[in-house]
């Protein structure tokens, strides 16, 4: 028996984590002699993709061992596992088999070992005989070469395990060495040049909007809190709800296409393209499955880019190393990107700071740029990197001294480069984490369960791959002198009300197609003395369009109330008695947080109990508002997650800030197991983050490997 799960051990190669049985007595010989060699390189593979439509897969642990299928064997056979295409006799590639068994292209083996490295990228075994490059081996006409001058080699990237006599080996710690590190250049200028088509130029609304035949990218709604107020009556805190809808991308081309048949972010020509960096955790907490499926999630994302789209690669552990460049997501682009992912290996520890400098640097050193910029960030640990800030809590690190400029842009700059962090298990950093979003203008979602990792990613594709409004200003304006402005409510927004109290800026930066934002203004309401009406503000949007680069301004009408001698019974406008409840259910979970960070549980639950009181007797929740449903659900959860130390420790706290994250920038994050349809996590969801979400969930349910996945008994083993 020995033999065997020796063999077997061998057949399964080194980068791919098996499950040991609970006793070696319990695992069938039919398992054994049917386990079969599959690399990283083939879980990534096009080749490999059970449903034919370009969709990466996992194998799926379970307790009982490892099952791999014969189709994946037989896929891994045909698929190159340097370049990732399949392999063909008479198909114009010369093939090396080696003496391991494993065959690959000539032209690419030739290319992976011409370094020195005599080691299969397979299996890892030592070579004796190795291919020699002759002067014709180039890639044949056509094929673009998948190792450009300047990126680092997939030798560079490949590990080798250190042997260990049998009796010294602990089979439950990977003992990993790196080759050695790929050269990285001072600057990042060797972005790949973009090749965009023409758009056509669109003609921006007049400063009034009133053109019905232009484009209006942004619909300005007000809503005052009741429509009448008395001659005689003044009111010092009157609010008007300013509720704000970005245009369709794709209406904004086309009116009369149906949007049912064409989901915004799929129009690769009518949309703004991306520079996407994604900035990932490899520390030794994110071997085994954690890194499986972060693969599979990553293959997700590169398949759902567009050609225009660009992506690099950041991967950081105890340091960081770019992965590759800026690169455009062509078909030959893909196959490099997921060659790149496939070679990642867990091992060190966790540097967050480091892995973001990197990923700014590449967003920072670019020649060309895309209209969109973002950094995606996936953490499962604690950071190890501290750096103590000048506020109270000094073991807090601040992180808006450690991340670059190009990230959090300063203090007079506004926001430059959003990241979006997501928190992957119950071990990672969720302040540092939410911290880094907030200073950054991006959200921070909590992945609790490992398989929502692929969804949580696509949602927030959705949303950044249907762009159609950036650096977006609203500007408030008291329509006569008697009039002043109290307060801008605006969650994490910046926001500010001039010296004299008749003018007011809220920046709210990019939207998505279909995104909505609201802001409560209060406002003085003098009495008034003989006009039966009046007007209290106006509103003003300056925008980006992020295609034609051009800036445009549209206004709204004047917010006016009537002044009756007499009012009868006030009615309060539902739109805004549902945002009064948003704000005071996010004002309840950060105290409630406050409390629970300080000890305080029994006041933190107290806290979200007294809240869920006060929004039942609201007309919002009399109305069964689907706002107010929701925030009441969200907020017995997070009651629930603060019933013990230990469970506020594991999850509470994490939940808690992708709730505050979600609804003080007011979009949508991933937060505890998002996989249910649970209204908590479709309050801001955008009809591009549906369509996303649904091509990820179809994926995941196409494909064999879509199993419920079930912890292992016994420890994980990297052979």
């Amino acid at each position: 028996m020995g033999s065997k799960w020796r063999k077997a051990k061998l057949a399964l190669g080194l980068n791919l984590c098996l499950y040991l049985p609970k006793t070696l007595e319990d695992s069938s010989p039919s398992f054994v002699d049917s386990a079969e060699r599959l690399s990283d390189a083939a879980l990534l593979s096009p080749a490999n993709w059970a449903d034919g439509s370009s969709r990466p897969t996992t194998p799926t642990p379970s307790s009982n061992g490892l099952k791999l299928s014969r189709n994946g064997s037989k896929s891994s056979k045909q698929t190159c596992s340097i370049c990732l295409t399949k392999m063909k006799q008479g198909g114009g590639h010369a093939l090396f088999t080696a003496e391991c068994s494993h065959s690959f292209h000539f032209h690419c083996i030739t290319s992976n070992v011409k370094h020195g490295n005599q080691i299969c990228p397979v299996c890892r075994a030592k070579w004796k005989e190795i291919p020699e490059q002759g002067p014709s081996l180039d890639p044949p006409p056509g094929r673009a070469a998948i190792g450009p001058v300047g990126w680092p080699q997939n030798d560079a990237l490949m590990t080798v395990v250190r042997r260990l006599p049998p009796s010294r080996r602990d089979l439950s710690r990977p003992h990993i060495m790196p080759l050695y590190q790929a050269h990285e250049p001072a600057v990042f200028n060797d972005d790949e040049s973009l090749d965009q088509p023409v758009f056509a130029e669109r003609s921006s609304c007049d400063k009034n909007g009133a053109d019905d035949n232009l484009v209006r990218m942004i619909e300005i709604k007000t809503f005052p809190e009741v429509s009448a107020v008395s001659k005689s009556n003044s009111c010092g805190n009157f609010t008007v709800l300013i509720h704000l809808k970005a245009a369709t991308s794709i209406t904004r081309q086309n009116p009369s296409r149906n949007q049912s048949t064409l989901p915004p972010q799929f129009s690769q020509n009518h949309r703004a393209p991306v520079d996407l960096v994604t900035v990932l955790d490899t520390s030794g907490s994110m071997a085994g499955t954690k890194l499986a499926l972060l693969k599979r999630a990553m293959g997700f994302v590169i398949q759902n880019l567009g050609s225009n789209d660009r992506l690099s690669v950041i991967a950081f552990s105890s340091t960081a190393r770019r992965l590759f460049p800026l690169r455009r997501m062509t078909d030959t682009g893909r196959q490099q990107a997921l060659q790149a992912v496939n070679s990642l290996v867990a091992n060190g520890g966790t540097n967050i700071a480091e892995g973001l400098r990197k990923g700014g640097k590449v967003l920072e050193d670019r020649r060309g740029k895309n209209p969109v910029a973002s950094i995606i960030l996936l953490s499962d640990g604690q950071d190890t990197y501290t750096i103590s800030g000048s506020g109270p809590n000094q073991s807090q690190p601040n992180y808006k001294l450690l991340l670059p400029l190009s990230i959090h842009g300063g203090d007079n700059t506004g926001f430059q480069i959003p990241v979006h962090a997501f928190g992957f298990g119950g071990d990672h950093d969720a302040s540092s984490m939410h911290s880094i979003s907030e200073i950054s203008g991006g959200t921070f979602s909590f992945i609790e369960t490992e398989a929502v990792i692929q969804d949580a990613f696509a949602q927030c594709i959705g949303g950044l791959l249907s762009v159609v409004v950036q650096e977006l200003q609203v500007a408030v304006e008291c329509v006569n002198t008697s009039l002043r402005l109290g307060s801008l409510k605006a969650g994490s927004y910046p926001s500010r009300v001039m010296a004299d109290g008749l003018k007011g800026v809220i920046d709210v930066g990019g939207m998505y197609a279909d995104e909505e934002r609201d802001f409560l203004v209060s406002v003085n309401v003098p009495t008034e003395s003989c006009s039966n009406v009046t007007s209290l503000i106006k509103v003003k949007c300056i925008y980006k369009d992020p295609l034609n680069k051009e800036m445009a301004t549209i206004e709204s009408e004047e917010v006016r109330i009537e002044r009756p001698d007499v009012v009868g019974q006030a009615v309060v406008s539902i739109e805004v008695d549902r945002q009064r409840n948003r704000l005071q259910a996010a004002e309840a979970m950060a105290q409630a947080r406050a409390a629970a960070e300080l000890g305080d549980l029994a006041g933190a639950v107290s806290t979200l109990e007294i809240c869920r009181r006060v929004l039942s007797d609201t007309v919002s929740a009399k109305s069964q508002d689907h706002l107010c449903v929701a925030l009441d659900a969200e907020l017995k959860e997070m009651q629930e997650r603060m019933a013990s130390r230990h469970v506020y420790e594991a999850s509470g706290r994490a939940y808690i800030l992708s709730g505050l994250s979600s609804h003080s920038w007011q979009r949508a994050t991933a937060r505890g197991d998002s996989t249910d349809g649970s209204s908590l996590v479709q309050a801001y969801q955008t009809p591009s983050m549906v369509e996303m979400l649904t091509r990820s969930q179809a994926t995941l349910l196409g494909s064999p490997s879509a199993q419920r996945l079930v912890r292992p008994t016994k420890a994980e083993v990297i052979i």
